[in-house]
């Protein structure tokens, strides 16, 4: 059938369906049978506009379920989870005839500091990966496409649509593309969105290594990739590049120059029937089918999912709360809960469940405002309705965070400061009673100069539209907390790898490598807030028995890994298994460790359950620039199972051993020290080394120590002029070495 449109299409047919019809939906062929369909916003619900489809919201949208952000659902790590609430969009999709959801959202938090970073999934690509690919799995179980976005390297809102991001390979490869290459492999989504800024001087619209090179012929995708809204910057160019589905509509603006192009021979027949064809296959690929949208239903897997993601950060003994105890709720969030975040995401939910109705459905509760959220100056009258009373209560609960107009689509923060009123409230506050709990809205990391003067604190993230209740649950014991950060809260924002975010003019430089997050501070030795992947419990977990299925590898890269999880405590509780891969002797500069694997796994009190992972090549591997592609250096390697990226329990060592080691190619200016990696020259130039060695020590410029380090240093152009070699036979040197290495 998709041969049979294409062969009956006239070239203003094919024009046209290369963009969309209006802001929403695609163009249609109605004497081919070719229907148009609809693609809007998403990810974490449904974003569907309400009468004509202006794409800035508005004419409002329809009522649907309000599920946690992405970065909420990231600090479940539960897979199962994700897919359920992919599910659950799904089923609304279909109600409203909504072909493909727009999302997830898999873009690296590169720094905390970007105004979108709720939307997005981890600072760890790994994380974000199976993040994503779960939720897509989700989506398009119920038979409804994703667009997983935005490809690529998308981490700043400032300039977003004219930046040029300046990326070494190594570090895309490594932290900006595998976050896609997971799900693109693994979960095939219907369609892939390009982003708006440039990539080493190209706009990813029109970036044929990146749409073509990269994703289609390495990866093997085979879906549409469509533009984000209005990204478009060469249409023409953006065909050969490999841009399938331009949106919204250009209005016939483009129309005209892809034409001109085919007439001109600028632009082969080929090329644009490639992108045509891939339309067409996603225009067939949906079939609108029934489906119910039961409210109720959906709205208790939003609660689940957000109980599920929120994280226990801080807790003296306060937590769980007694039913007895004489409590007060104080600050304006607790009645305008935040449970999502601004742009293009800012859904109309079906129901919203405030923190201070949720708490009162508990048991009776004085509340306090505390502050205005509208600003950010303090109010005295509203402090001193609190203050007098504060020490009465058993214990406080405050509602703090960031307002909306704090981080959005569109805009970048600042700082990493809660507004100065809801400082000044809880330093007030605990100066006259220490049981504070400070419940937390917020979509990315904040500084927390105040966590030594509260008990508890639970990081609620922006949670949806049943965030109050599960922040409840949470709160009196109902539900153990189980979410875990999926990013590294740092100390200050001076301590963040990126701190000269987002850019000064029309580029931005990536200076930073691989030492994105977690990789950062470990590196660097930076005691962070928070660790990656920390989270408490009311209850405690033992780690036992860690096993290896060998503990030499050759070439053959998978391992399995086992280890026993125990529930200590008095209570249910779910503990998140995170395992750590550590390269103990480098060739070249890596991270200390990296994630490479993580479990969710729920356990009654006394009750014990055996933890497997499965790890491959690309557990152990660096990007190798030079062969362009995944390498494995043969070396000691440490397996770490641990609860955070700083609690690490148990570990492991295993031997590498490859068959394909790399060689560099040795020039004039090699050292003697690159020499000592070399596999022939270790053994043509180590007594060569000895004698330098011996000759500055003997001659009294260096102990044993300094001489070896200084021999060490020469290369083999200078050692010429200590050997007597003449330029002939350092030639025939370097050429023998270099057959050696081939």
């Amino acid at each position: 059938m998709i041969d049979r449109i294409l062969k009956e299409l006239t070239l203003d047919e094919k024009v046209e369906l290369c963009s969309g019809r209006d802001f929403w939906t695609t163009e249609a062929v109605e004497r081919l049978g070719l229907a148009s369909i609809m693609l809007t916003d998403g990810p974490h619900g449904l974003r569907k506009q309400v009468g004509q489809t202006d794409g800035m919201g508005h004419y409002g949208s329809v009522k649907a379920t309000c599920f946690p952000s992405g970065i909420t659902l990231a600090a479940s790590w539960d897979k199962d989870l994700i897919e359920e609430v992919g599910a659950t969009i799904a089923t609304e999709c279909l109600v409203e005839d909504v072909a493909v959801l727009l999302g997830p959202g898999a873009n690296i938090k590169r720094s905390p500091l970007c105004g979108r970073n709720f939307e997005y999934f981890s600072e760890d690509p790994y994380l974000s990966g199976h993040m994503a690919k779960h939720h897509i799995l989700g989506v398009q179980s119920m038979g409804v496409g994703t667009s997983l976005k935005h490809f690529a390297v998308n981490n700043q809102e400032l300039k977003r649509m004219s930046v040029n991001a300046v990326v070494d390979e190594r570090t895309l490869r490594e932290i900006y593309l595998s976050n896609f290459e997971i799900p693109i492999k693994e979960a095939k989504p219907w369609t892939v969105m390009c982003a708006y800024n440039r990539l080493n001087g190209i706009f990813c619209a029109d970036h044929k290594r990146l749409l073509s090179d990269i994703l289609r012929d390495e990866w093997g995708y085979e879906g549409l990739v469509v533009s984000d809204w209005g990204a478009v910057y060469d249409r023409v160019a953006g065909i050969k590049a490999g841009l399938d589905l331009e949106m919204p509509t250009s209005g016939g603006r483009h129309d005209q120059k892809v034409k001109d192009a085919i007439s001109n021979g600028d632009l082969n027949m080929d090329d644009l029937d490639k992108v045509v064809r891939r339309i067409i296959e996603l225009a067939l690929k949906y079939e609108k089918k029934e489906a119910v949208f039961e409210v109720e239903k959906h709205h208790q897997m939003a609660k689940k999912a957000a109980a599920e993601s929120m994280v226990l950060l801080k807790n003296k003994g306060l937590l769980p709360l007694s039913i007895e105890k004489k409590v007060a709720v104080v600050g304006e969030l607790a009645s305008e809960t935040r449970y999502q975040g601004g742009g293009s995401s800012h859904m109309n939910p079906t129901h919203i469940s405030d923190g201070l109705s949720a708490i009162k459905a508990y048991k009776d509760v004085d509340y306090y405002k505390g502050y205005y959220l509208d600003k950010d100056e303090k109010d005295e009258r509203l402090i001193e309705e609190v203050l007098p009373k504060a020490q009465t209560y058993d214990a406080l609960i405050v509602f703090a965070g960031l307002p909306e107009r704090y981080e959005s689509e569109g805009y970048d923060r600042k700082h990493l400061s809660i507004p100065a009123n809801q400082m000044d409230l809880i330093y007030k506050l605990s100066q006259v009673n220490k049981n504070i709990i400070v419940v937390l809205a917020n979509g990315s990391p904040i500084e927390m100069p105040w966590l030594n003067d509260v008990e508890a604190v639970l990081e609620g993230y922006l949670g949806g539209q049943a965030s109050g209740q599960a922040i409840a649950d949470l709160l009196y014991g109902k539900i153990n907390p189980s979410g875990k950060l999926p990013e590294t809260f740092p100390m200050k924002l001076g301590h963040s790898p990126s701190t000269l975010f987002p850019t000064q003019g029309q580029e931005v430089s990536y200076s930073e490598g691989i030492y994105v997050g977690y990789r950062y501070y470990d590196k660097k030795e930076i005691e962070p807030l928070f660790p990656f992947g920390f989270g408490l419990s009311y209850t405690n977990f033992d780690y036992s028995n860690l096993r290896v299925s060998k503990k030499t590898l050759k070439d053959d890269y998978n391992l399995t890994v086992s280890v026993d999880v125990t529930n200590k405590g008095l209570v249910y509780g779910k503990e998140i298994v995170q395992l750590y891969v550590s390269d103990l002797s480098p060739k070249i500069h890596k991270a200390l460790q990296e994630l490479k694997g993580f479990e969710k796994v729920g356990l009654e009190p006394n009750e014990c359950k055996t933890i497997t992972f499965k790890l491959d090549k690309r557990s152990f591997a660096y990007y190798d620039v030079r062969e362009n592609d995944w390498h494995v250096s043969s070396g000691r390697y440490e397996v770490k199972i641990g609860a955070s990226s700083h609690d690490i329990r148990l570990s492991e060592e295993v031997e590498l051993s490859s068959s394909h080691e790399l060689i560099e190619i040795v020039n004039e200016h090699t050292t003697l020290e690159e020499l000592m990696e070399h596999p022939k020259g270790k053994i043509m130039l180590s007594e060569t080394l000895d004698k330098i060695a011996e000759s500055f020590e003997t001659g009294g410029l260096f102990d044993s120590e300094g001489a070896y380090e200084m021999a060490a240093s020469f290369t083999l152009r200078t050692m010429t002029m200590f050997s007597g070699m003449t330029d002939e036979d350092l030639n025939d040197l370097v050429n023998e070495l270099n057959n050696t290495a081939e």
